[in-house]
């Protein structure tokens, strides 16, 4: 059933980073993924479980190797696989990664971009009718990480800020070449929603968890131009916003180690409300571009972010989708272990991926529900104390993941 934005409400992330780390090495998910080889067969896969909407990445590096010379050759197997399939893709032009000849703190990264944009946006326009465009993932994020916390490449610190307007300058200009191109274009803002509240009482605290916690509007704030309107935003700069919530989205300030708030907290800001903070803030369509968790908790999160999000549908807010990210098992980005994060498992060579059946279930179950509850408000079942002991130990996991590969990378 599709009464919504995308073709299903229920979509898949094909992880797909490109930074590098300290080490000098590159990431590259869509390769160590091998969804590069088999992107046909994985997006049938998807479709026989209902999923007709997925999000996939440009990988700027591969396909930008000399200045102003474009090869899309490593996007045409996902492109030729969406188009036969009829699967509809909201696309990420800048999942981490760049050039390497490109400084990002240089007003070059912003030209660089806005040409590869425009280049890129010519040949999915000659492929698509209509185009779900991100131009940078994770604004806020990425700031943070590479620009205040150093454990992102170009790991800087103290000069968060001035990434984060480098970001939204090359996304406006982006945006700006892109709707010469095609006006079928709707540009999707996608950033983490978060919750931060002071560890200790007082009014200093409370005010400074506050500032943290509006941190996360910034970059939307600059894109529509309702904040540094120097840069040269306007409200049409987004169309669609994407919020990305995993369990570790919710800390105290200042943060540390144990500061994570788990979902049995009485201090835990339910989903639901986040979600509406979200769509009060921008008036926009919203859709959870990322979620997701490791191991055997995987059905236990779907149950519980799903609630969620329908007891937020059932409030009137325009939630249109909820994105299983990332769809595939991947290594993980600092030690090559296997991370069972996803519905499908590694490739064999012959492209044939095990499913994790106890999340295929799951998602059957919530297709289900997701269905009945947005044709009937009414239908909602508030269920948001399940699983709760469940996903207070797989927090405490994620958080120790989490903590371990910041040290990495800052080592």
């Amino acid at each position: 059933m599709n009464v919504g934005l995308f073709k299903s409400f229920f979509l898949g992330g094909f992880e797909c980073s490109t930074h590098r780390l300290r080490s000098g090495k590159r990431l590259d998910l869509v390769h160590s993924t091998r969804h590069e080889q088999f992107a046909l067969s994985d997006h049938r896969r998807l479709r026989e479980r209902g999923i007709y909407t997925v999000r996939e990445g440009l990988r700027w590096h591969l396909i930008e190797q000399n200045p102003g010379v474009y090869d899309f050759s490593s996007a045409e197997p996902i492109i030729k696989a969406a188009r036969e399939t009829g699967t509809e893709v909201i696309w990420d032009f800048w999942h981490y990664g760049w050039p390497d000849d490109i400084d990002i703190f240089s007003p070059e990264f912003v030209t660089r971009f806005t040409s590869f944009a425009l280049a890129a946006t010519e040949v999915l326009a000659t492929n698509f009718e209509m185009l779900f465009i991100c131009p940078v993932n994770e604004i806020s994020f990425f700031s943070w990480a590479g620009g205040e916390a150093g454990i992102f490449n170009p790991f800087a610190k103290n000069r968060g800020n001035e990434i984060k307007c480098q970001l939204v300058q090359a996304s406006i200009a982006a945006i700006q070449a892109m709707r010469q191109v095609s006006r079928n274009i709707q540009i999707c803002h996608i950033d983490p929603m978060i919750n931060v509240i002071a560890e200790k009482p007082g009014p200093e605290n409370a005010a400074a968890a506050q500032a943290y916690h509006q941190s996360q509007f910034d970059a939307g704030n600059m894109l529509t131009g309702r904040t540094a309107p120097e840069l040269g935003g306007h409200e049409e700069c987004i169309d669609v916003v994407g919020v990305n919530y995993y369990i570790h989205n919710q800390w105290t300030y200042p943060a540390h180690a144990g500061s994570m708030l788990v979902p049995s907290d009485a201090r835990y800001r339910h989903v639901r409300d986040l979600l509406a903070e979200n769509y009060a803030h921008y008036q926009r369509p919203i859709f959870v571009a990322e979620t997701g968790i490791e191991d055997e908790t995987r059905p236990a999160w779907m149950r519980y972010i799903c609630n969620e999000v329908y007891a937020a549908i059932a409030a009137g807010v325009p939630i249109e989708g909820i994105c299983l990210y990332p769809i595939l098992n991947h290594p993980g980005w600092d030690d090559d272990r296997h991370c069972y994060n996803g519905l499908f498992d590694y490739a064999n060579d012959d492209g044939n991926r095990e499913v994790d059946v106890p999340l295929a279930r799951e998602l059957a179950r919530q297709q289900e529900l997701a269905n009945a509850v947005r044709v009937d408000k009414a239908k909602f079942v508030d269920r948001r104390e399940t699983d709760v002991s469940a996903l207070d130990w797989g927090a405490h996991v994620m958080e120790v993941r989490t903590d371990e590969s910041r040290t990495t990378r800052t080592a």
